[in-house]
């Protein structure tokens, strides 16, 4: 049974998380502390005991939503024996948890990890002024069919597929003029639901072109590894190891459509069975079930979820 592991992307985040796992393994807090040093500053408390606005942050969130999944990887390698290199036949994560799956696969250190988060997600942020940007979720249209809602929408604006997470939801981003008419224009396609989302920037379109740049800076000044295990990359759905491709893909990512229902179908139809979602909720153990028929989806976020991974491999 050849295992794939994932890991959440932004929305997954909540107050708490992380910390059942900080008080039970000591291989999670010395992440935790990694995080905070690399940072300096306590984002823990933040994630412990929030307010959750702060956490919501893009710049709070990315890297603590990192934190939490190479918080479950070290315990899962300490305590249940977990080798990447031995025992999983690809990572692979939303958004900014391709940079967990980076992580993970040892592509990047925690620190470096937890330093480019926090620029990515700082000019992420600042790369379009709050209001003029906007992203909604398009349900039980095709690719095909939101991508043509989206640039029909645009009229001379952005407009483009954010996220194709599979199950007929395709996320569309861009500017948020641009974004109202795709929506009308998606309903006349058949979409069953057309919502915009309580997002605080338009994220994965052209308009985070100066986010890309500050990422391929970010990334040029870090020392990239080749991975242990392939990373099946969001924008490119291919399993890269060369460290130049990699840093192009996070670059490509900023502005690019995560392809995540073709990652896992590309992941299951190259032999992966069992996917172990590592962080903070289940939203992709959710999505899974609806790409990858018989494949089987397990989160894994706190220590009883550790205790029964350890279990199921005596």
């Amino acid at each position: 049974m050849a295992a794939a592991f994932v890991f959440p992307g932004q929305g997954s985040q909540a107050v708490g998380m992380g910390k059942a796992l900080s008080d039970a393994f000591a291989p999670a807090r010395a992440v935790f502390e990694e995080v905070d040093d690399a940072l300096g500053q306590k984002l823990s408390t933040v994630m412990w005991e929030g307010p959750a606005d702060t956490l919501t942050l893009t710049e709070n969130a990315q890297p603590a939503l990192m934190a939490v999944s190479l918080a479950v990887m070290r315990t899962l390698e300490k305590e249940a024996g977990l080798d990447l290199r031995r025992d999983v036949k690809f990572v692979a994560g939303h958004s900014l948890g391709e940079y967990s799956a980076h992580a993970a696969a040892g592509t990047f250190s925690i620190s470096d990890t937890a330093r480019l988060l926090r620029v990515r997600g700082s000019a992420m942020q600042k790369a379009v002024p709050v209001g003029e940007g906007a992203m909604a979720a398009l349900i039980g249209l095709s690719l095909e069919d939101a991508a043509a809602a989206a640039r029909e929408g645009a009229q001379g604006q952005v407009c483009q597929a954010a996220n194709d997470n599979g199950g007929g939801q395709v996320v569309i981003s861009g500017n948020k003029a641009a974004v109202e008419r795709a929506c009308e224009i998606a309903k006349a396609r058949g979409a069953k639901r057309a919502m915009l989302l309580p997002v605080s920037a338009p994220f994965h379109c052209a308009l985070m072109q100066p986010a890309a740049d500050a990422m391929a800076e970010a990334l040029s000044k870090v020392t990239v590894n080749a991975p242990v295990v392939p990373v099946v990359a969001n924008v490119r759905v291919a399993p890269l190891t060369d460290p130049k491709e990699i840093v192009a893909a996070l670059v490509e990512q900023v502005t690019g459509t995560v392809r995540w229902r073709e990652c896992v179908s590309y992941m299951a139809q190259n032999g992966a069975t069992t996917f172990y979602e590592a962080g903070a909720g289940k939203v992709l153990t959710g999505l899974l079930k609806r790409i990858a028929e018989g494949a089987t989806g397990i989160a894994i976020g706190g220590p009883d979820d550790i205790a029964a991974f350890k279990a199921a491999r005596s």
